[in-house]
């Protein structure tokens, strides 16, 4: 499918990347959200906690929200994306990863970019409700990698699935990596790493082990922490295997529902490889958005409506039947 046209036009501000990004992270607010949390346990004795909010009418459509690294099912892009699924007679499921729903998970092992069993769990969970018969998947930064792998590596998708929105999304983990590491994205990567090293001494504390105290400290930057516990910890050789094995990249050319692909020119946190242009170019079903504007989930709107949650619920309206 071709490169997909984009109106977003925001004031002149929000035109820099940064200062999207930062706003959008830091001071936007979004308020009237109700969210009925499940805990959902999994097959290896773990669980993830849903956070439902409901349409208040009864609707059998249901968007399944996937949140960013180190985010949770309350950031602001996730709550505002909730309650405009709210409005407009669907029903929303925030997934909070492993040990990101403010409890840590009970085994060493949480989540990330390419762990599409647990969304697998989600969405079998859900039809077997037996209440929807439409079911979209909506996914920011690296839960927008983890949708599109997901629906490229060769699942058995259920008819139910209708579509899928992916914003921000690090398609080239390692280029996204490597976009983190430079000096334009310090504040960012550090705050990262903070987050990540907060829970990483906690599991050191559970799990003595399987990580000790000086391979933490020896944490400089998000690669080391991949290579010292992602990686390992989920069963990569190293960081590089796991980004090589987890970018959604290589499966984009099997996906075979409708996809929106939201990514912004200026945002700091992608470089080339993460705007994939050629694989939209030979799938009918991979639509790719690339205003100039945004930053990384930066997407202004009126009236607290970011552009991007517009555009979601307008995608998923013109793929419903």
């Amino acid at each position: 499918m071709p490169l997909v046209p984009s109106n977003y036009r925001p004031p002149f501000l929000f035109r820099n990347g940064h200062f999207s990004t930062i706003y959008s992270g830091v001071f936007r607010k979004i308020n009237g959200v109700v969210q009925r949390r499940e805990r959902l346990e999994l097959p290896d004795g773990d669980f993830l906690d849903l956070d439902w909010s409901e349409s208040p009418s009864p609707t059998q459509k249901v968007v399944i929200l996937l949140h960013g690294l180190e985010g949770d099912a309350q950031r602001h892009y996730i709550t505002g994306s909730a309650k405009r699924l709210q409005q407009n007679g669907y029903d929303a499921c925030a997934v909070n990863f492993r040990g990101c729903s403010g409890e840590p998970n009970r085994l060493y092992a949480s989540y990330h970019s390419g762990a599409t069993a647990d969304l697998e769990v989600v969405l079998q969970h859900i039809l077997a409700l037996n209440i929807y018969q439409e079911v979209y998947i909506w996914g920011y930064s690296l839960g927008g990698n983890l949708a599109l792998k997901y629906a490229g590596e060769g699942n058995t998708l259920s008819k139910a699935l209708k579509a899928i929105v992916a914003v921000s999304v690090p398609c080239d983990l390692k280029n996204a990596c490597d976009q983190l590491l430079q000096s334009k994205n310090v504040l960012y990567s550090q705050r990262f790493k903070r987050h990540l090293l907060e829970k990483l001494r906690e599991k050191q504390r559970r799990f003595p082990e399987r990580i000790t105290t000086g391979q933490i400290e020896g944490i400089v930057t998000l690669k080391d922490f991949d290579d010292a516990y992602t990686a390992p910890a989920h069963g990569f050789k190293d960081a590089l295997d796991y980004y090589a094995q987890c970018s959604c990249n290589q499966f984009l050319g099997n996906i075979s529902l409708p996809v929106l692909i939201i990514n912004a020119k200026n945002d700091s946190f992608l470089g080339p490889p993460c705007y994939p242009y050629e694989a939209a170019a030979e799938n009918p079903f991979l639509y790719l958005e690339v205003p100039d504007f945004g930053g990384h989930v930066g997407f202004w709107g009126r009236k607290n409506v970011s552009y991007a949650e517009t555009r979601a619920l307008s995608f998923f309206e013109s793929t419903s039947y």
